[in-house]
């Protein structure tokens, strides 16, 4: 049987088959995906094959094997430096939900998350939330992004979980895809899934940023049926994100405004540090491109803070 993983507890699948049923499956083996040194061998979101086993009143799947992907999403595991966790597979997009405010989502967040999903394919869509809470200066900060990360090609909308302020315009661009939303904890993302399909009743109450250290593979995404032929995967809120598997002379192929000035560097393995005649430089002396997306870029090709942690940041 085939099916599709929309949940996993860590050593039980929920796999939806292509009828429609639901099953409780455990894997058969270890799975090594082309040498993928992952923390969960299976996502939610991965096409597999499976087999029916009874065992006395019970029926359970067995996965016997794990269709190739047409794309995924990892994070660095916290602890273990030279794994990863999987957070999804097969995803169409994936929405990055931002606040200014409690919390605070930083650039240096927002840059390797919107770095990994260009490393994988999966076209991002930026969600500033929670714009009806905010002040004037707090709005002006919230257009300033909006209008920096439009510049460079991706999709920003404001929008207000609770009061459901362009909800419609996010469900719109989620019909007959499966979307994953991310951010940090407490940007609102169980809300906003419950105003999407009031029916799920998403638990809102947020993990506690204490509970959160020092975790990074207990917690697992689930997805979703919605009534307007779209799927969603949630994923915990994110305290870490690391890139992996990125060399330096590629990190800047995921910076899509300096991907575009590449060619007009001096070297073509130009890593827009302190090589002459940088075309990377010159734009951002002629404040052409973002001086918080540079730093983030540096930070990444230095290996600087390898794995961003928001303690880092509250401490400056």
């Amino acid at each position: 049987m085939k099916g599709i993983v929309y949940k996993s507890t860590g050593s039980w699948y929920t796999v939806k088959s292509t009828e429609g049923d639901f099953y409780e499956c455990r894997i058969k083996g270890k799975f090594r995906i082309k040498g993928i040194k992952s923390t969960n061998p299976t996502a939610v979101g991965d096409h597999v094959v499976f087999e029916i086993e009874k065992i006395g009143d019970e029926t359970i799947g067995i996965i016997t094997k794990i269709e190739d992907r047409k794309n995924y999403i990892i994070r660095k595991s916290v602890k273990l430096s030279k794994q990863v966790h999987i957070i999804a597979s097969n995803l169409d997009q994936v929405f990055l939900i931002v606040t200014v405010k409690n919390p605070k989502t930083y650039t240096i967040f927002m840059d390797r998350f919107l770095a990994t999903a260009e490393a994988y394919d999966i076209p991002a869509v930026l969600l500033f939330n929670k714009i009806d809470t905010y002040d004037e200066e707090e709005l002006l900060e919230v257009k300033y992004l909006a209008a920096l990360y439009r510049e460079i090609g991706y999709t920003c909308i404001g929008i207000s979980a609770t009061t459901g302020k362009n909800v419609d315009k996010v469900k719109e661009m989620m019909v007959g895809k499966t979307s994953m939303f991310s951010g940090n904890s407490g940007v609102g993302k169980s809300t906003l899934i419950n105003a999407l399909e009031p029916s799920l009743d998403i638990k809102t109450t947020e993990i506690s940023e204490q509970h959160l250290q020092g975790q990074h593979t207990t917690t697992f995404a689930e997805m979703f049926d919605l009534s307007f032929d779209a799927r969603i995967i949630d994923t915990p809120g994110i305290r870490g994100f690391g890139i992996f598997d990125m060399e330096k002379d590629e990190i800047g192929d995921y910076f899509p405004e300096f991907f575009k000035l590449k060619s007009e560097c001096k070297f073509n393995n130009c890593l827009h540090l302190d090589e002459p005649s940088c075309a990377v430089k010159k734009a951002l002396e002629n404040n052409e491109v973002a001086w918080s997306r540079y730093k983030s870029y540096v930070q990444m090709v230095t290996g600087e803070d390898d794995t961003y942690r928001i303690d880092d940041f509250e401490k400056e």
